[in-house]
């Protein structure tokens, strides 16, 4: 789609609202590279809250000196350009020794058919010439997403002494709530790390379904799973449930069913954006009775003290590795839709408006090579 070094990027110009914008690229300045995009993976949670129009950028002031969202100018307003964070592209020009032409490169520049990038100011992974180039959407972004929610559950156990991606659930019984993109692939990597035991739980059950395909057992919600797994799951005299919960979907009540699933002093690694706040949490029930602990494991940080051995490029490495060991798989069940970009902006208002329905959507300009 691209045009004279132009393109085009997917643009919310307000709630329900997606279009096409053309993008002006610019010159590649000295030191820079342009790539054109190959693949562009949507995100069905955070993306959306700006189809929906309930991300909280778009409704209050996020002081990151504070850490606090407070009352002001939104911090941002529509229309909302160059989301999205898994995308992979080709090198068609450099001016640089970072990377050369005709290099995939995994990035997160947002739903754009081309890109002019600073190595100085823009985060960038070579794949591998042995790796499918459309898993290459979880390199950059959404791999060390799911990664990190593995480390912190290492770091609940070891603290700062953390060796092996794997230590917080190798051996041991593990669940994830929600089968989404998150879900599945934290998933994967607990599986792919030696758990004892990886039980996924959601509602629907085509994505009940992908997670069995993938290797984990599945729950359903319907089934009342916390009663069914501390059954099932025995540590000691009153002492029965998951070791590690892993609460991967954005609402409350998924939040209340990871505490209501673990053991006695157990915790849970909770990968979740809330848009809605969390009336349905219980703090006075299983969480203060059992002894619980709750660990969010947001990408923007990795465990404290581990940053200096645990920075995004190592997270980038083992997602790499995951895709190596179980990218088939992947690359069979989780990728459901594959539409071209002049497509995005229906596919993401149907998403947004629940008339379509998919696990993880790929933009590609070449859907015909994509065997879908």
């Amino acid at each position: 789609m691209a045009d004279n070094g132009n393109g085009w990027v997917l643009s919310i110009e307000g709630p329900g609202e997606v279009t096409l914008a053309e993008d002006k690229l610019g010159e590649v300045p000295d030191g820079g590279f342009r790539v054109e995009t190959t693949h562009s993976g949507i995100s069905a949670g955070t993306e959306l809250t700006y189809v929906k129009g309930d991300n909280p950028y778009l409704t209050s002031t996020w002081d990151p000196a504070l850490g606090l969202f407070q009352r002001g100018a939104p911090s941002v307003a529509y229309p909302v350009r160059g989301i999205g964070y898994m995308q992979v592209g080709m090198v068609v020009e450099t001016r640089t020794r970072a990377v050369e032409e005709g290099a995939l490169v995994a990035m997160a520049y947002g739903h754009r058919t081309g890109y002019v990038a600073d190595p100085m100011q823009d985060r960038f992974v070579e794949l591998p010439g042995d790796l499918d180039a459309m898993l290459g959407v979880y390199v950059a972004h959404m791999g060390p997403i799911c990664a990190n929610g593995l480390l912190h559950a290492a770091a609940d156990l070891y603290g700062q002494n953390v060796h092996q991606l794997g230590d917080g659930v190798r051996g041991r019984r593990v669940v994830v709530v929600g089968a989404g993109v998150v879900g599945l692939l934290t998933a994967s990597f607990a599986l792919a790390h030696g758990a004892a035991e990886v039980v996924v739980v959601d509602e629907t059950p085509a994505r009940l379904a992908v997670a069995e395909a993938l290797g984990a057992d599945a729950l359903s919600v319907a089934d009342d799973p916390a009663v069914e797994l501390k059954r099932r799951w025995r540590h000691g005299p009153n002492d029965r449930g998951a070791d590690v919960v892993f609460q991967c979907r954005g609402q409350a009540r998924a939040l209340a069913l990871a505490l209501k699933l673990l053991r006695p002093q157990g915790t849970a690694i909770d990968l979740a954006f809330y848009t809605q706040g969390a009336d349905e949490v219980r703090l006075g029930e299983e969480f203060h009775h059992n002894g619980l602990s709750l660990r969010c494991a947001q990408i923007g940080r990795v465990p404290r003290g581990l940053a200096h051995a645990w920075d995004r490029e190592r997270l980038s490495h083992e997602t790499v590795d995951l895709l190596r060991r179980r990218g088939d798989l992947l690359r069979r069940h989780v990728i459901t839709d594959v539409v071209g970009f002049a497509e995005a902006p229906q596919l993401l208002a149907d998403l947004a408006g629940r008339r379509r329905h998919a696990v993880q959507a790929v933009l590609c300009d070449h859907v015909e090579d994509e065997g879908r």
